[in-house]
């Protein structure tokens, strides 16, 4: 099974009630493994979870630190892009060059590095 179809079935999970905008995750990391998420909403707006940050906090929680590709599944006519708190918490643990793959409605998809979706990222070296 590709990432991307990891990430389609990861969206079926979503918990998407209020916006019914469902998103499916999959993240290869550095050695290989596969971890998926899906977004999961919550009455109180600001405590949703977004699948970008639920998929790498379980890699994360197996020790994971470093990944080689994300796929972001959603059924927008155009590939959605990850949120800005996506973003940066991909950039604690992406480098510049690791591969995102949007996946939009239709199979519609586009590929981009993880440099190009946030060039000036806030990282440890910022805070230097």
């Amino acid at each position: 099974m590709t990432l991307q179809q990891q990430a389609r079935q990861a969206q079926r999970a979503a918990y998407a009630p209020y916006s019914h905008f469902k998103v499916g995750c999959a993240v290869e990391t550095a050695d290989g493994e596969i971890y998926t998420g899906c977004n999961v909403e919550n009455a109180s707006y600001g405590a949703t979870l977004c699948a970008e940050r639920v998929a790498i906090t379980k890699a994360v929680s197996d020790g994971h630190r470093k990944f080689r590709r994300i796929a972001v599944a959603t059924d927008a006519p155009n590939p959605a892009p990850p949120c800005g708190q996506c973003r940066q918490v991909m950039a604690e643990f992406c480098d510049p060059d690791v591969e995102v793959i949007l996946c939009g409605a239709n199979e519609i998809e586009s590929s981009h590095s993880f440099g190009e979706l946030l060039p000036f990222p806030f990282n440890q070296s910022s805070l230097l």
